[in-house]
């Protein structure tokens, strides 16, 4: 990879990053023009006899296997430390592993260190840190498979070589145990970017589900966002209320990312984001990150599992009261009962709904603020098309057909995303030399 020439001016650091990091996964690429649709350019070439079904198709495969495919969130690590999984062997199960990484043409995976916020006081870091270490040994087990990233430079080479790149991010500012010093402890381990709240308010900060707590951030919430600018990890409000939300937007001096919300506008769930926040996003820099969770991508859908989830609350309970001495498990049970229910009781979701996220965050943010966040192993339900990450593919099929030119696309799998990192990670390390 071209050897990366830093100025004091971070505009020109954010540009040379963008160009040589987008430029390392294959050095032959060509952009298309911006007048020309994916679409009329494949029927000259093939002929207007041919099937117009079949050409995103064939499209889609160069174009995915061209770019940089990034996706912000998974919590596949769970079920490493829960279920001994290993994630260099190709399994039926769950959505992600190497193997289907690599089918799925997946090269940058952000890998989610969450604890459940129920977890007793004082074990938290316990848990984070079995997480982070789970990690660390199946790198160090497949490392001519997949590598760690701390930088946006560091994915771009470990991509150019073959392998796949593995960020670390912490889901859940509980995870610090109101600790700056835990914060820098995980930063330290590799992890780059932390999501402040996990659906309910933290002892610092209202997350965007319950009552709100603080009206946003307390005093040392503010600490932990002026830490993490100082630090340089990336601030992620996914999850958090919308006065949490403005409150970070105030003080952060960095781009800021969603790494796994949608539209309200689509979907009016507490996790999702509106398009007075989806402007202001874009306005910093940062990047919303459009996930696959059905009851975040269709309205329909969520006020149905709504009403469902109230008429199995007491099935639920029943269960978390059973594995009360043993709340992993408990968590596990919960969850495939649940997606058993939704299987019986709720409507499909199709994958255009995915995209239909990503248009209007589009139309909102603009072409150069919108990401992939999937959630992946994180969720029962998703989209029928989405069985696991061997269908992210049909994404890139999805999107030429609803227009969008080479350049564009490529910038929703992954160049928009690497583009935050760089302005936050790689920025803060040259400034540290």
């Amino acid at each position: 990879m071209k050897k990366k020439l830093y100025s004091i001016s971070v505009l020109i650091i954010t540009l040379l990053l963008t160009h040589s990091v987008m430029s390392c996964k294959k050095t032959n690429r060509q952009t298309p023009e911006k007048s020309v649709s994916l679409k009329e350019t494949a029927l000259k070439t093939m002929g207007h006899d041919s099937p117009v079904k079949s050409i995103p198709e064939e499209v889609a495969k160069r174009i995915h296997s061209d770019a940089i495919v990034m996706d912000a969130h998974c919590d596949s690590i769970m079920k490493v430390v829960d279920d001994s999984v290993d994630l260099g062997v190709r399994s039926d199960r769950g959505h992600i592993d190497i193997p289907r990484m690599k089918e799925g043409g997946l090269d940058v995976q952000v890998f989610a260190v969450w604890v459940d916020t129920h977890t007793t006081e004082g074990e938290i870091k316990k848990r984070a840190l079995e997480m982070i270490d789970a990690l660390y040994d199946t790198l160090n087990k497949y490392p001519d498979e997949i590598e760690l990233a701390e930088t946006a430079a560091d994915a771009g080479k470990i991509v150019k070589n073959g392998k796949i790149a593995a960020f670390i991010g912490i889901e859940g500012g509980h995870a610090i145990e109101d600790d700056l010093e835990n914060l820098r402890l995980y930063y330290d381990k590799g992890a780059r970017y932390m999501t402040l709240t996990h659906w309910e308010a933290n002892n610092w900060a209202d997350g965007s589900g319950g009552e709100a707590k603080w009206h946003g951030l307390n005093e040392f919430g503010e600490k932990v966002v002026r830490e993490m600018d100082r630090i340089g990890m990336i601030i992620d409000v996914s999850h958090v209320s919308e006065e949490t939300f403005w409150d970070v937007l105030k003080i952060t001096k960095n781009p800021v990312i969603a790494s796994h919300s949608n539209t309200r506008a689509l979907c009016d769930h507490h996790r999702n984001l509106t398009d007075k926040q989806l402007k202001a996003l874009a306005e910093g820099g940062g990047a919303v990150c459009v996930n696959y969770v059905s009851g975040f991508l269709d309205e329909e859908y969520r006020k149905q599992a709504e009403a469902m989830y109230e008429k199995i609350k007491p099935e639920l309970d029943a269960i978390e009261k059973k594995y009360r001495d043993n709340p992993g498990e408990g968590r596990k049970q919960r969850w495939k009962y649940y997606g058993e229910k939704s299987k019986e009781m709720l409507p499909p979701v199709k994958l255009d709904r995915v995209i239909d996220h990503i248009d209007h965050a589009v139309k909102v943010a603009g072409i150069d603020h919108v990401c992939l966040g999937s959630d992946f192993d994180g969720f029962s339900i998703g989209p029928v098309e989405m069985t696991d990450v061997t269908k992210l593919p049909l994404i890139t099929q999805k999107l030429i057909e609803r227009g969008y030119s080479e350049k564009d696309i490529k910038k929703i799998l992954g160049e928009n995303l690497l583009r935050v990192f760089g302005a936050v990670l790689d920025k803060n390390q040259q400034e540290q030399k």
